[in-house]
């Protein structure tokens, strides 16, 4: 099976080809380039560099969330066109799944967190091994919030994602449990974690259509909550 995955459900822009358990290609930046300028010539010099012709593709997997708001929507709308003109399924993978996965193969507890801004974070806890579970569902919550949540676990947990270069030692300081942090290497989001963890999905029956796929935001936007505020008043 051959799977597209898209990553731009943060600041890294990350494209990846998988066949099988192969990872063909990937292509990640991390610059000061919005993911409307890197997404579409990520796929064009990886589609370039292995002859890939996209009718190939199986299935398109995309970071379905939570996350940048403008990020998610970028990357959704470059898989539903794709999807539709190449009459592929997506899939929808769950952004701090994804990023859990990539330290899946150390074990024992992972927490994904990914900076929400102002002291806040979009998170949640897995727990590793050959067959990842959940153990705390995915959230927006405040570092006082995760450090009661990881205490409450009564066990050793590594943190991953952007959020941990904005507050690792911060939540330091508020847990009672070992704490660790995932390596810089495997640390950020990367589009070979949503195609692998989306070539599982896809074995499981977990496509969707590309009309049918939206993002998880697991928050309203800024201008949702300012219309809002202006009802009320």
């Amino acid at each position: 099976m051959k799977i597209l995955g898209i990553e731009s459900a943060a600041m890294t822009a990350s494209v990846a080809l998988l066949e099988d358990e192969h990872l063909i290609a990937e292509y990640t930046a991390d610059y000061k380039k919005t993911h409307s300028q890197t997404l579409l010539p990520m796929i064009a010099e990886i589609k370039k560099m292995v002859d890939l012709d996209l009718d190939t593709l199986d299935a398109i997997a995309v970071s379905g969330g939570p996350g940048s708001f403008t990020g998610l929507r970028i990357g959704s709308a470059t898989a539903k066109g794709l999807g539709l003109a190449l009459k592929k399924p997506l899939i929808h993978v769950p952004t701090l799944e994804a990023l859990a996965f990539r330290a899946a193969f150390m074990g024992g507890l992972i927490c994904p967190m990914m900076d929400a801004r102002k002291g806040f974070v979009f998170t949640a806890i897995y727990r590793g091994g050959e067959t990842m579970t959940e153990v705390k569902e995915p959230c927006h919550a405040s570092i006082k919030e995760l450090a009661e949540a990881i205490n409450e676990t009564g066990e050793a947990v590594l943190v991953i994602g952007d959020g941990v270069d904005a507050y690792y030692e911060q939540l330091k300081e508020l847990v009672n449990v070992p704490l660790s942090k995932a390596p810089s290497f495997i640390r950020h989001a990367s589009a070979a974690s949503v195609a692998a963890l989306g070539l599982i999905y896809a074995k499981e029956g977990k496509t969707e259509s590309a009309t049918e796929h939206a993002p998880d935001y697991l928050r309203v936007s800024q201008a949702e909550r300012q219309l809002a505020m202006a009802k009320e008043s």
